[in-house]
């Protein structure tokens, strides 16, 4: 099946307290009695969107959509404070327990494979399997992938016209460069550095140039929430140990997985996806030619949807 499956709205909804001053959005559709599936958004910062409903078969899974701290509905809006991975790992188990649901299939992508990992590592008995979408395994060496000395040598136009608002000296550590700016007294070169970093990551994002999907990263307010909670986090190597999930990957022996991650993915490099297959000997990975990075190119989409397909069907 190539195509995602209709739209659908959310059967019921609500804000959970989670803490902190906290308030993370969930919504549950599909089907109330079946397979549970909690779709986890990347970013750090972007929220999920009803297309993120549309992945799944509404007549055989109960589908689970949050955001996470700070993201999307949840509030307070684009909050950093209290706001790190260990949290995060924590809101999805009190959501867990606060739907009743015994054990989920966890979907990420990009950042969210990042995150559904790192629960899944953490909580592997609540866990049936995980379907990740552009792997980020949140190394030094990954994020300096993207922002220092990798995606540039690429796209060297849309890497110029982020940098060019940095000093020199700011672009040996550029999320440590943007989070100081995004959160200084400047309101006016904060909302600049925020598009341009929003812009470059849209950019990067597709094979081929995509308009309609940038457009996407262009909106000013979308753009600032989003980059002011990415910046952070890539600011502070997302709160992990440099090889955290690697150095865990054990915890992972008796879960089934999915990777799929496009052969030319400048975001996340594919290096990526082959080194956490191998240490991890249930997933199954599957490289998507012609395609690069977002979930929406046609050759990801239809690996995602069969994914979770072959889920419900076994």
């Amino acid at each position: 099946m190539s195509t995602l499956y209709p739209a659908t709205d959310p059967r019921r909804s609500g804000h959970l307290d989670v803490g902190d001053g906290h308030a993370v959005y969930w919504e549950e559709s599909g089907t109330p009695d079946g397979v549970p599936v909690v779709f986890v958004h990347g970013g750090p910062g972007s929220g999920c969107s009803p297309d993120s409903r549309r992945y799944f078969d509404p007549d055989r899974y109960r589908v689970v959509l949050f955001d996470q701290r700070g993201a999307g509905k949840s509030r307070p809006e684009a909050e950093i404070r209290h706001n790190d991975s260990a949290r995060l790992v924590a809101d999805m188990e009190q959501l867990r327990a606060h739907l009743g649901i015994e054990r989920w299939l966890l979907f990420g992508g990009s950042w969210g494979t990042t995150l559904a990992l790192l629960y899944a590592q953490a909580h592997p008995e609540r866990s049936r399997g995980l379907i990740l979408r552009g792997v980020f395994l949140g190394r030094p060496q990954d994020i300096d992938w993207f922002y220092r000395d990798g995606t540039r040598r690429v796209y060297p136009e849309y890497w110029q016209a982020l940098a060019v608002l940095f000093a020199e000296a700011d672009l040996q550590d550029l999320p440590l460069a943007c989070h100081r700016i995004i959160n200084g007294p400047d309101s006016e070169l904060a909302r600049r550095a925020a598009l341009a970093w929003s812009r470059y990551e849209g950019a990067c994002a597709t094979l081929n140039p995509d308009p309609a999907y940038l457009r996407g990263f262009l909106d000013p307010d979308q753009a600032w929430r989003f980059a002011r909670i990415c910046a952070h986090y890539m600011a502070n190597r997302l709160f992990l140990t440099d090889n955290q999930i690697l150095d865990h990957a054990d915890r992972l022996r008796d879960l089934p997985g999915v990777i799929i991650h496009g052969r030319y993915d400048m975001i996340c490099a594919p290096d990526q996806a082959l080194t956490l297959h191998q240490a991890w000997p249930r997933s199954e990975l599957q490289w998507i030619d012609n395609a690069g990075h977002s979930a929406s190119e046609p050759g990801i989409r239809e690996a995602l949807v069969a994914a979770a397909d072959t889920f419900a069907s076994e």
